[in-house]
């Protein structure tokens, strides 16, 4: 008997595919909308589930919150939040052509958009109580003043330039996010392992046909096809 295909034992949820959630450094939304004033940041620490340093927070009133870090930040910075000139703000608040991260969607949500490692939106225009951002995909997004964001740019940019130089430090990361590494064709694989497997090198492999109703996972190859084989 063969082996289930690697997309049927990801999908089913084993321990070797879940997300390691005891490694996470915590939660990383903005502090609620009540929260004002100056804080200072007491640490900057490292995450595996995120490509940012993440900075501890603590406010005058000793409540602490953990937010993506910005670039340039350090230990004993002080920021401010609420104020007209503060590091974090309502889009209202700032000005145009501003770059910004960890943007809400709607606010209080804590932050959805633009959180990655070196990446930045660009407040385009403000009217009407919307306004355009202008992602780092060259989208734009229509959002409301209302929502916060972090000026800025978001810390631990040019992570991706790296190179890995070893497979084995590309395996040991991947490890660590509980990713599978490395990702092999079906066709190169033996036909135990693959429906596609078992035939000699180079070729595609075999055409096999499946049930439009077969489970997802085993859905490779020709599905519900009307007809096989070479024409006549």
């Amino acid at each position: 008997m063969g082996k289930r295909l690697p997309l049927q034992r990801r999908g089913k949820g084993s321990g070797a595919y879940k997300n390691p959630s005891h490694r996470s450094a915590g939660n990383t939304s903005l502090f609620p909308l009540n929260q004002k004033g100056k804080g200072t940041i007491i640490d900057l620490v490292h995450s595996p589930g995120h490509t940012t340093p993440l900075a501890i927070i603590r406010f005058e009133d000793s409540t602490k919150y953990m937010i993506p870090a910005a670039e340039g930040v350090h230990i004993n910075q002080v920021l401010t939040s609420g104020s007209t000139a503060g590091n974090i703000l309502s889009i209202e608040k700032i000005p145009e052509g501003t770059m910004m991260f960890n943007i809400e969607i709607s606010p209080g949500d804590g932050g959805k958009l633009v959180k990655s490692g070196g990446a930045y939106a660009r407040l385009v225009s403000k009217e009407a109580g919307k306004a355009v951002i202008r992602l780092p995909s060259g989208q734009f997004k229509t959002i409301s003043a209302s929502c916060r964001a972090i000026i800025g740019v978001a810390s631990g940019g040019g992570k991706k330039e790296k190179p890995w130089v070893k497979a084995a430090k590309k395996f040991h990361a991947m490890k660590a996010k509980n990713r599978l590494w490395p990702k092999v064709k079906g066709n190169v694989k033996n036909p135990v392992d693959h429906p596609f497997g078992g035939g000699k090198k180079g070729k595609v492999g075999r055409s096999i046909t499946v049930s439009r109703h077969a489970p997802a996972g085993a859905k490779v190859g020709y599905i519900a096809a009307k007809r096989t084989g070479r024409k006549k």
